[in-house]
């Protein structure tokens, strides 16, 4: 269905006004905040679209906006709608020089970028969950640490505001990371995709301006980029550890790890390991780590 909001309720995104923001020397990718930025009007997946550029040699840094996507992809397979202007739709390259275990930081450092983002310019009150969604807290669970129930879509009372997922390409010899993030900014209810998803609109943030949302998700990833990658990817010798931890939802609650395969995990989240895995204590007492699969919030 064909949105109904035209460009004064959704305007579209300034390439220019972006590039001239964000494209300073600096800290965070590698000298500068970012090293190349596009804003499309349209394509089939802005994931697809920089790791094409990627394997064309596009320097780590770039980014890459769409205004819609016609095939978004979230984890899993599944995939990702919303009309046009309607959300922020963007991935960043990054060629990490630090020990490929550590990579499976990068999605819980975006969504830790995202989150401060949000919070700090949307005054919305959201939390993270594992590994890679941006939920609003439910009426009956105010914040990360009050647990949820149990639901068909594993987020309880809570609803998905936004999502990420990260994606290795580029040649053995020059491998890259492709980060996505998509977060719903002006959905009204009949767009929405699922019944437990939710915009900020919605959820009733007091800023909805996607071009301030954009520059304070690429300002605050590419300053925890840059501590992560000094520290040779050491979450905790950074702080992303801890401030991932002081945001989650997930941890310190019963759950259920739905793995690739159908194997399935049940039991308490408590903490997560050095390579960025979700670590659940089971009935007997061992401790597995969970590096992907679908996590369920249990009362």
């Amino acid at each position: 269905m064909a949105s109904v909001y035209n460009d004064l309720n959704r305007p579209p995104l300034n390439e220019t006004r972006l590039q001239r923001a964000l494209m300073v020397p600096g800290l965070g990718f590698g000298g500068h905040s970012v090293a190349a930025l596009r804003v499309l009007p349209e394509v089939d997946s802005t994931n697809t679209a920089l790791l094409a550029a990627a394997a064309d040699g596009a320097p780590h840094g770039s980014v890459v906006v769409a205004e819609a996507q016609t095939a978004g992809r979230g984890r899993l397979g599944r995939t990702w709608v919303a009309p046009p202007r309607s959300g922020l739709f963007l991935s960043v390259l990054l060629r990490p020089d630090v020990p490929s275990a550590r990579w499976g930081w990068l999605p819980l450092l975006a969504g830790v970028a995202v989150h401060s983002a949000v919070a700090r310019v949307a005054h919305l009150d959201v939390a993270l969950k594992w590994p890679n969604d941006l939920i609003v807290p439910g009426p009956d669970e105010p914040g990360p640490d009050v647990p949820d129930t149990d639901a068909p879509s594993g987020y309880g009372a809570g609803r998905k505001l936004g999502g990420i997922l990260a994606e290795q390409g580029g040649a053995p010899s020059q491998p890259c990371v492709v980060v996505g993030i998509g977060i719903n900014v002006t959905l009204r209810e009949e767009e929405l995709p699922a019944p437990h998803a939710t915009s900020l609109v919605l959820a009733g943030a007091e800023v909805t301006d996607r071009d301030t949302l954009l520059r304070a998700v690429l300002r605050g990833f590419g300053s925890w980029y840059a501590d992560w990658a000094e520290s040779g990817g050491d979450a905790e010798r950074c702080g992303l550890a801890a401030a991932y931890r002081a945001v989650c939802a997930t941890l310190d609650r019963p759950v259920r790890a739905e793995l690739p395969g159908g194997a399935v995990v049940t039991g308490q989240a408590t903490g997560i390991d050095p390579d960025g895995r979700l670590l659940i204590r089971t009935a007997d007492g061992t401790s597995t780590p969970i590096g992907a699969g679908d996590v369920v919030h249990l009362r």
